[in-house]
């Protein structure tokens, strides 16, 4: 993998994502931040009780991903996605997103927030 984008990588970022919708086939693609939690990607949102979002369900249904760098380095990067379920899991990777978001909400965002690991081939190095 081209080093610019294993360094890009290393550091939290707003990007691009891009996900195939589970019904039409068709590319969907929006703004999203990327956490890059000691080595580990993640992906989360604002905590919402009235609906769950399409890109998370297009993931649970199609786990192939491109994340689109755009700060700096502008590249698209396949990847591979999986939503966190795991309770234990997702209370430790959303600790990450919360401190990074500066959200004390931690229990509303484990209940609420969504939240996906994604896996790039050959990161971390």
């Amino acid at each position: 993998m081209d080093p610019q984008i294993l360094a890009a990588l290393d550091h939290s970022q707003l990007i691009d994502l891009t996900t195939t919708g589970r019904q039409s086939g068709q590319a969907r693609r929006l703004e999203i931040f990327l956490h890059n939690l000691a080595g580990r990607l993640v992906i989360s949102g604002v905590p919402s009780r009235e609906r769950t979002r399409a890109w998370l369900r297009n993931v649970e249904a199609n786990p192939s991903v491109t994340l689109h760098l755009k700060q700096g380095l502008q590249a698209d990067v396949p990847a591979t996605a999986r939503v966190v379920t795991d309770p234990e899991e997702r209370r430790r990777l959303l600790e990450g997103v919360a401190a990074n978001w500066g959200r004390t909400d931690l229990d509303v965002m484990q209940a609420y927030s969504p939240l996906i690991e994604v896996s790039v081939a050959g990161y971390p190095r």
